[in-house]
């Protein structure tokens, strides 16, 4: 921490004590990843049994580090000792040099816990939201201090996934930026910087598009959902299929990302409502056992004489697409968009590469073609796109795309 003119500025290596708001399966492992680099951390909740299951967890994971010998059993000693629990807000907060709040997904709810986290937490302290879409500028302007306010999208689990999101709000400084991604260093994160506060950020987004497409291709009886994931697991080499990844994230979580993306890009993001019955139904896959797939025998056999039934190129024109919008609208580079689907997705390429292999040329007439065939936005070829091709920049076969190329 250090002060210029009287104001305190924070810096990870002043970084003594943090709070993480929230002990389920995210806050948990963000707190853990927290004492594990050094950091005293308050975990609070409502009430004590989710905190005692939630260190239990802690443990858990810890002791199998120090199995793996990944880390030394006094180091996982005294980094549990760094872990303190609480119910009480104010008690949490009040010392705290950073606040990472990992509540549910409501933007109502974290907007009157982010009112709660301002008052209770010192001037100097960094507020973060580990929120995979929600708005940090309109949890900024809830607070007296939104330039201190950041989105910090941690992947499940946090423990083990790469990818740290870093999303600037609106009024987010430069100072808090900078506190954020050497944060997500220190904590042996990959950040990404998501420059501008979009719905879905980069992962999100792009997911969605991608998402929409498949379910628009299955409502509309041009493809079957076995033939779409058998395509994208054998094929394309992604580790889970398209419907069998929805099935993992969420029918509701999806459905509560979708309504986000069309309430903020209108038609571009219309959403498929081919999951509305499930929804309304409580298939909402893994974890009630039923979506697009049943679960009750285990992940769900993907047929792989259907790979050849499917084109991937089709969900690549789309992701590509997705990608142009963000660097178009200075929302992040085509490198961390790349990273960030490959770190935080485990795609085999990032889109912007997949787009340059493919041909920037060879998307936009995909994109023309699946226009011409549904006459609707999302389909319309971004300005980029279009820009590139008019300069000659195709990809790789004429040396520069959204990369360049030697």
């Amino acid at each position: 921490m250090t002060t210029i003119l009287g104001v305190i500025k924070m810096s990870t290596q002043a970084l003594k004590k943090a709070a993480v708001l929230g002990a389920g399966s995210m806050g948990h492992g963000i707190a853990q990843l927290l004492i594990m680099t050094g950091t005293d951390v308050t975990m609070v909740d409502i009430n004590d049994d989710i905190l005692v299951k939630a260190r239990e967890k802690i443990q858990w994971s810890i002791d199998k580090f120090v199995e793996k010998r990944t880390i030394r059993k006094e180091d996982a000693d005294a980094a549990m000792a760094r872990l303190h629990t609480t119910t009480s807000m104010n008690d949490a907060f009040k010392d705290a040099d950073l606040v990472v709040e990992a509540a549910p997904e409501n933007l109502d709810m974290k907007k009157k816990l982010f009112t709660q986290i301002d008052k209770a937490a010192p001037k100097h302290a960094i507020l973060g939201s580990n929120t995979s879409t929600l708005s940090i500028t309109e949890l900024g302007k809830v607070t007296s201090r939104p330039d201190k306010v950041v989105g910090l999208h941690f992947f499940n689990p946090p423990q083990m996934m790469p990818l740290l999101e870093i999303i600037k709000g609106a009024q987010t400084s430069e100072e808090t930026t900078k506190f954020a991604l050497d944060l997500a260093k220190k904590l042996g994160k990959t950040p990404v910087l998501v420059k501008k506060d979009v719905r879905g950020f980069i992962v999100n987004g792009i997911l969605a598009s991608v998402f929409n497409e498949a379910f628009w291709a299955v409502e509309r009886k041009e493809a079957t959902k076995d033939e779409i994931d058998a395509a994208m697991k054998y094929q394309a080499g992604f580790p889970m299929g398209i419907f069998e990844l929805a099935d993992f994230v969420g029918l509701d979580i999806l459905n509560s990302v979708a309504k986000e993306m069309e309430e903020a890009f209108g038609a571009r993001a219309k959403a498929c409502p081919i999951y509305q019955p499930l929804v309304e139904a409580g298939k909402l896959g893994q974890k009630t056992g039923e979506g697009f797939y049943s679960w009750s025998a285990g992940r769900p056999r993907i047929p792989f004489e259907l790979a050849d039934k499917f084109d991937p190129n089709r969900l690549y024109t789309m992701a590509a697409n997705a990608a142009a919008w963000l660097v178009h609208e200075d929302v992040a580079t085509p490198a961390d968009i790349d990273t960030a689907m490959k770190f935080g997705t485990g795609w085999p390429s990032g889109p912007c590469e997949l787009a340059d292999k493919m041909g920037i040329d060879v998307v936009v007439k995909n994109l023309n073609e699946l226009h011409t065939k549904h006459p609707e936005p999302m389909y319309e070829p971004c300005p980029l796109l279009l820009d590139y091709v008019k300069n000659g920049w195709l990809g790789k076969k004429s040396g520069q795309g959204f990369h360049k190329y030697k």
